[in-house]
């Protein structure tokens, strides 16, 4: 049977920021997160009328986040109210707080998969980056506990200078763990992480990472993805090329079918106050759900509406060839140049045409 295409600007990802209270404090975090309570945080009942407005807009993953999301106490009374009306629920925690009793209402709530970020292939370097003493440890025992619940999980990774040369080694571990995927977050210096900006990557170092990535895909049990790292999506289709393959659903399934930078476009992010963004590293303020409905900012929202029109992109992102599949990061060139629909900063890559227009790439 042959895969349909998506809808255009059809809503397939949303990930929601329910709290800032958290138990690490990684020096990577986009929300700064440090232990709450935060003021400010939207009620049970709006949560609620929330995933009933989403619901209307379409049947997204939904990415509960934070901070620690397991700290906020009505948690499970959400998970269940999306999860009836027809979300794929899933959640970010970091592991730690997780015991046989919290997975067992994970299950009983709907979540359908976890992910825990490990960062290094050793308690040293793990613990380093999350700035907690034995932040490893509790990620590995919360792995073991959902492994032995029978409950999926993937494991994410920030890829810096500090764990650049290991992540061979991650991925090593996440296949030894039984993980479902594992996905690679390249560092965008927003939040507590924008005192990390020389711990970016250079641009070439950036294209050989996902170049290893590519020719890793078929090598390990596991599904592979690259986030915050739009460039993979032409990577992938480069390296395909070469080998003289068709990028299609039949060769490449999922990969085939999405592209890089999401946000605005299928994707979009929740703050804890309610404010949406086109993703949690761009904080734009695409609209406030205290005062508007989610179908309202989804659809109306003028920030999304510049990010879907491809033909608005500057620089070398507006005349590459692979602007649909790939689009640059966003955030990245906001943080770097005060606008969004700047070419991305961290491309080793140099578009064949000269002048403007697009292509599927």
């Amino acid at each position: 049977m042959k895969k349909q295409g998506h809808k255009k600007n059809e809503l397939r990802l949303v990930a929601w920021e329910l709290t800032r209270s958290c138990n690490l404090n990684c020096v990577h975090c986009r929300a700064s997160a440090e232990k709450g309570p935060f003021p400010g945080e939207l009620s049970t009942e709006r949560c609620k009328e929330i995933i009933d407005e989403i619901a209307q807009v379409g049947s997204p993953i939904v990415i509960l986040t934070g901070g620690e999301p397991l700290l906020r106490e009505d948690i499970f009374e959400l998970t269940s109210w999306g999860d009836e009306k027809g979300l794929r629920m899933v959640m970010a925690t970091n592991g730690t707080l997780l015991s046989r009793e919290m997975v067992q209402k994970m299950k009983e709530s709907g979540i359908k998969r976890v992910s825990i970020s490990l960062d290094g292939p050793n308690e040293e370097m793990h613990d380093e980056f999350r700035k907690v003493p034995g932040a490893f440890k509790g990620a590995l025992e919360g792995i073991r506990i959902l492994k032995e619940a029978g409950l999926p999980f993937q494991i994410n990774t920030t890829v810096t200078k500090h764990n650049s040369a290991y992540i061979g080694e991650i991925l090593d571990l996440a296949v030894r763990l039984g993980a479902e995927a594992h996905h690679l977050f390249l560092l965008v210096p927003t939040g507590r992480a924008r005192d990390m900006v020389d711990q970016e990557i250079e641009a070439q170092e950036y294209e050989d990472i996902l170049h290893w990535f590519y020719n890793m895909r078929d090598k390990v049990p596991l599904h592979l993805k690259a986030t915050c790292a739009p460039h993979y999506y032409r990577v992938l289709r480069q390296e395909a090329h070469a080998k003289g393959e068709k990028v299609t659903y039949q060769t490449y399934g999922l990969d085939a079918v999405t592209r890089g930078c999401l946000g605005g476009i299928s994707f979009c992010f929740i703050s804890y106050e309610g404010i949406v963004q086109p993703c949690g590293y761009l904080e734009l303020n695409c609209g406030d759900l205290r005062v508007s409905s989610f179908q309202e900012v989804w659809r109306s929202s003028d920030i999304f509406n510049q990010l879907r029109d491809f033909s608005l992109y500057e620089g070398k992102c507006g005349r590459c060839e692979y602007i649909r599949v790939c689009g640059g990061c966003r955030a990245r060139a906001y943080e770097a140049t005060g606008n969004f629909l700047a070419q991305e900063p961290l491309c080793a890559y140099e578009p064949k045409r000269k002048s403007g227009g697009v292509s599927n790439g």
